[in-house]
């Protein structure tokens, strides 16, 4: 006896589309665009290769010299940076009905035969976002230039604390895939449009508590030139990381929810600063008049410094214990068909 299916058990139901596409960034990529094309597999069904003002005219190169019927040509008029040219790829795929749609840059860095690896977690449930992450395996990581792997270690940590990501490393890795329900309820107008835009999206990703996973990938570093300098953008991201942590706080522990968290971390900054400042005048005081401090002193500006330690640890305990586990999509799709 055959088992009934999914519509006839729920009437109306409808099977979940599983359609994937791939965003591709272009901008002085002609060199190798077309591989990047070509290694696309069958699960792909549509490819959007965004051209971002390129002077070197990748989409008119595109058009001219690839046959493959899924590949679509989008033009912007001046150029937006990789995330614009992304959230322009997005919105398409959006508008198109694809379920999953997946990002790789068209230099030949990122293996199209992974795609898969992306999509299945989305597709299965476990996430709504996956990026990759160049640092699982020890022995590739030794093909990695210095400079890159020290940047990417001190932006991973500053990741961690901006977007509530404690899991994730290498933010700056750019091969991505999003459920189109998630994508869809970001706030396209606000996100970065440069080289922030990896990191600006976990962040907002975060705001919506979607579930995130890292997909573990070999580094490749060929004859391609890398628009990306880590030594340059550790500075400039420095900033926006910290606006983004004190908008996730305000987000996640006060505008949204409030718990014991949202009292240890101001409390603990409180009487670490109280601690340290106390200290620090008698110290001074001490010093000019070349006497000891008292214990006394000693004891009630360390009392305040050690507990304001323990009040922002336990904050922190609390925030890595918070990272969003459960994917959204479903529940947001869900919403979108009751509208």
């Amino acid at each position: 006896m055959n088992q009934p299916t999914a519509s006839e058990l729920l009437p109306g139901a409808v099977q979940e589309n599983r359609s994937v596409a791939v965003v591709i960034p272009s901008y002085k990529v002609t060199r190798h665009i077309l591989g990047v094309i070509a290694g696309m597999g069958p699960e792909v069904s549509r490819i959007y290769v965004v051209d971002d003002c390129c002077p070197d005219k990748s989409g008119d190169f595109v058009e001219a010299n690839c046959q493959d019927a899924r590949v679509r040509v989008l033009r912007h008029a001046e150029n937006q940076g990789v995330g614009g040219a992304v959230m322009t790829g997005y919105q398409a795929a959006i508008a198109d009905g694809i379920a999953v749609i997946v990002k790789v840059d068209g230099d030949g860095q990122m293996d199209p035969t992974l795609i898969p690896a992306f999509v299945a977690p989305i597709l299965d449930g476990q996430a709504d976002y996956t990026k990759g992450n160049r640092f699982y395996d020890l022995e590739q990581i030794g093909s990695m230039p210095p400079v890159r792997l020290f940047g990417n270690a001190v932006l991973s940590l500053m990741t961690k604390l901006s977007s509530g990501y404690w899991d994730l490393f290498d933010p700056t890795n750019g091969y991505t895939a999003i459920h189109a329900d998630t994508a869809r309820h970001l706030p396209f107008h606000k996100i970065s449009k440069r080289y922030f835009f990896e990191t600006d999206m976990l962040f907002r990703l975060n705001t919506l508590r979607a579930a995130v996973l890292d997909v573990p990938m070999d580094a490749h570093y060929g004859d391609e030139v890398s628009n990306l300098k880590i030594s340059k953008i550790v500075t400039e991201f420095l900033a926006k990381h910290v606006r983004n942590f004190f908008k996730r706080l305000f987000y996640n522990y006060y505008l949204r929810d409030m718990s014991l968290a949202s009292i240890e971390l101001p409390a603990g900054v409180l009487l670490l600063t109280l601690g340290a400042g106390y200290g620090g005048w008698h110290w001074a005081e001490s010093a000019r008049a070349g006497v000891a401090t008292a214990a006394g002193t000693v004891m009630l500006s360390a009392l305040p410094v050690l507990m304001g330690v323990q009040l922002i640890l336990a904050f922190l305990a609390y925030d890595i214990a918070s990272v969003p586990r459960r994917a959204i999509h479903k529940k947001l799709m869900l919403r979108g068909r009751h509208a």
